[in-house]
């Protein structure tokens, strides 16, 4: 029985046109080739299983070429050539940093690179795993890279590019290697199984593809091992079963019964595949794939970005244009956070079943969101006009609930609105009006769900940025009026001390304290009040307009003013200690000292 030979090693490229999804590279290296452009040294670097050592041995063989072709592709039949494919050549040598990276090693490297080539125009060195050299063996290494003798080229491939150093990075031409596509692995993958005569599905090729995740050398060894499962019959059910991958089907069932709100389908569903032996942390990983994938088959513009087979490339944009983006968005983002906290749960089958029922109640709340609208329509329909121009912006609702007011009625029933001459220095302000207590309140709303209340007021946004009034503004105003009689002292003061009591029996002792710890001093028509601190200034400023409104009507007078004036009270410190409060009762009752010294007292 002849040896058999992995598929990455019996198909692996020999030319630049054969190598796959990497054409950005091998154009540069073709056109180098042609220019005579060669640098001294190249770095080949990204994920495994792309193709790094396979470009990095036909850019050495294609250099020592004796007949290059017109495509700048290495004939494969000159001596130098077929020395290089039967592995004896001796200007093209292999060392496997992994296993070499001592400084030694790299010592050595450079004594063979001072003999110049026997056959051949250049000697090439390929290094692999570049990035497993030693520090000491990098540092040994620089002075060679850097200035190489003429015939000498190095070709450098790692998969951690970071564990470079920048001064290596600095002396070399860096190719940076992208994962391969899903759709250019899956037709090399048909292209080989159509030369080994083994026959396929196109979805399971996808599927193994997929799986390889951006790797050539992965998706061929899953491919060997599966035609030897399937005996040469490679379908997508034996690729699925092969490989342990949640099917597409459980998905598609998944979102069919989320959309019909059918919570019993969908938990046995998720029991299905939890039998079938996969995790659910893998299940609603996948769930938001789906769902991801979707989205983009909305639009036939993005239906490109799925990287499935057409087959199942139909299948989603068939189920995209039964859902509607809502219950699509508001179900990834529910998968998303049940994602984030399953790791962290301690019944992780619950944390996903919650997710799987909060999904089947999408498309109620989208449907009650939808046919309340129209209620809401109906409801600015049935408001006086007045009302609904009122209303604050983007919330006539709320607008519904406070009663129509007549400015003009407002001002005929209260004389006291009436504002101030000019030449009065009485501060101005707008006077909120008094609604009538005859004016009828607006019609309650009655529409699907009987009469709507609003608990919450919605802000509005064209004003959220704007300066907060103060507290206590637009709620307790100023009253104005036209009197301006002369206000006696004792007159004065006893209206004073009435408001004073007043705030007392209200429990307002803080205002309380400030009104009555000193006499106020009445100034034509400013009071001054002393204050001891700031807080008591901000307590006078918040009171303020009630004490106006109160003293400008009873004393006549719209002109009088508060004002607050800052003192310090030089108070005796309180004794602290034993000995400060022993010499304070002493002060008082100087026989005290004589009863210490008469029984030799001491203190504590």
């Amino acid at each position: 029985m002849d040896n058999f030979i992995v598929s990455a090693r019996k198909y692996r490229p020999v030319t630049f046109d054969s190598v796959v999804g990497q054409q950005h590279i091998t154009g540069t290296l073709k056109n180098a080739i042609h220019n005579q452009q060669l640098a001294q040294a190249f770095l080949f670097c990204g994920p495994r299983g792309v193709g790094k050592t396979t470009c990095a041995r036909i850019l050495a063989k294609t250099i020592n070429c004796e007949r290059i072709s017109e495509s700048v592709e290495a004939c494969g039949e000159c001596e130098s050539c077929k020395s290089f494919q039967n592995g004896n050549s001796f200007s093209i040598h292999e060392l496997d940093a992994a296993s070499n990276n001592s400084v030694d090693d790299i010592r050595s490297l450079i004594d063979q690179v001072r003999i110049p080539p026997q056959t051949g125009k250049y000697k090439i060195y390929i290094i692999d795993e570049v990035h497993m050299l030693s520090q000491q063996a990098f540092n040994a290494f620089l002075k060679t890279l850097e200035e190489p003798p003429s015939y000498a080229i190095f070709i450098l491939a790692t998969t951690e590019k970071h564990k470079i150093l920048p001064t290596i990075l600095s002396r070399c031409q860096i190719f940076d290697f992208n994962r391969i596509k899903v759709e250019d692995m899956a037709n090399h993958l048909a292209n080989i199984a159509n030369k080994e005569g083994v026959t396929f599905e196109a979805d399971g090729l996808h599927v193994i593809a997929q799986k390889a995740d951006g790797g050539l050398r992965d998706a061929l060894s899953m491919f060997d091992q599966i035609v030897s499962f399937s005996n040469k019959n490679l379908t997508y059910q034996a690729v699925i079963s092969n490989l342990n991958i949640l099917d597409y089907d459980y998905y598609f069932q998944l979102l069919d019964s989320i959309a019909k709100q059918d919570a019993a389908s969908t938990l046995l569903t998720f029991d299905k595949v939890l039998n079938n032996g996969f995790d659910g942390g893998h299940f609603i990983a996948g769930l938001s794939s789906h769902i991801r994938n979707l989205l983009v088959a909305k639009e036939p513009s993005t239906l490109k970005l799925l990287e499935v087979s057409e087959n199942v490339k139909k299948r989603y944009l068939e189920q995209s244009q039964q859902l509607s983006s809502g219950l699509l968005l508001s179900a990834l983002n529910i998968a998303n956070q049940c994602e984030i906290n399953y790791r962290t749960s301690k019944n992780q089958r619950l944390q996903v079943e919650l997710a799987l029922l909060k999904m089947c109640h999408i498309a109620s709340a989208i449907q009650l969101g939808t046919e309340g609208m129209p209620a809401l329509a109906e409801l600015k329909k049935k408001l006086p006009e007045s009302a609904v121009s009122a209303a604050p912006a983007g919330n006539p609702a709320v607008a519904a609930t406070k009663p129509h007011v007549n400015p003009a009625a407002a001002s005929a029933s209260n004389p006291t609105v009436a504002k101030p001459p000019v030449s009065s220095p009485a501060p101005q302000a707008e006077t909120k009006p008094v609604p009538e207590q005859s004016t009828p309140a607006a019609p309650k709303p009655v529409g699907k769900w009987g009469s709507i209340k609003t608990s919450v007021s919605v802000p509005n946004l064209n004003t959220i940025f704007e300066d907060k009034k103060e507290e206590g503004d637009g709620e307790n105003e100023l009253v104005q009026g036209n009197e301006y009689f002369e206000v006696p002292q004792n007159a004065f003061l006893s209206k004073w001390n009435a408001f004073a009591e007043k705030l007392r029996s209200n429990n307002k002792i803080t205002l309380y304290t400030i009104m009555t710890a000193n006499p106020p001093t009445l100034e034509g028509t400013n009071v001054k009040v002393e204050v001891e601190n700031m807080v008591q200034m901000d307590e006078l400023k918040l009171g303020k307009i009630d004490m106006l409104n109160y003293l400008r009507v009873e004393l006549k007078n719209f002109a009088l003013d508060i004002e607050g004036v800052m003192v310090e009270k030089t108070k005796e410190r309180k004794p602290y200690t034993s000995q400060e409060k022993y010499q304070a009762m002493v002060a008082k009752n100087p026989l005290l000292e004589e009863l210490r010294k008469t029984y030799d007292l001491g203190l504590s």
